[in-house]
């Protein structure tokens, strides 16, 4: 009886959970009555030129979005709105040896990101920068590893973005 008691009370919590409209298991906290988004295209604005980046972090982000919300993708005047472009895009060295030769190099991407709510304003955001960077031996030419290195970087900016507009950790 007590774990009958135990599994009803669990399901209980759980439709109560989903049903107010603003948690979800994904992490998200998203209003009920907010229903679509618009992200726009990145803007690609850094000196250094990556042709696929702006493409990269707008088609991932609206990947994330699709895969973790129950929003719906709008072209234009969604409840949410993300605008934002990509400012830096910068490759340093990071660890110097005794002969002062660079042994490791450190890529750092950096957006600035837009975001409306449109139902609940105080949640807006205007130009908040985000950056995330990846270091690789300087033996590699940039060339060899900056596909690899710009797809762990934007994975981590996207994972930063989601976490400012609809998870607001």
């Amino acid at each position: 009886m007590k774990r009958l008691f135990g599994i009803l009370a669990i399901f209980v919590m759980a439709f109560l959970t989903s049903g107010c409209g603003i948690y979800s298991f994904t992490g998200t906290s998203i209003q009920s009555d907010v229903k679509t988004i618009t992200i726009n295209y990145f803007e690609y604005k850094a000196l250094k030129v990556n042709p696929n980046l702006s493409n990269d972090i707008t088609e991932g982000l609206k990947n994330e979005f699709k895969k973790m919300t129950r929003l719906e993708q709008v072209d234009m005047d969604g409840d949410l709105e993300i605008t934002g472009e990509i400012t830096g895009y910068d490759v340093k060295a990071s660890a110097i040896t005794a002969d002062e030769v660079a042994a490791q190099n450190r890529l750092t991407v950096t957006v600035k990101v837009s975001f409306e709510n449109k139902k609940y304003p105080e949640d807006n955001f205007d130009n908040q920068s985000f950056s995330a960077y990846a270091d690789y031996d300087s033996s590699n030419s940039l060339d060899a590893v900056e596909s690899s290195l710009c797809q762990e970087i934007l994975e981590k900016i996207i994972n930063d973005i989601i976490n400012a507009t609809v998870a607001q950790w």
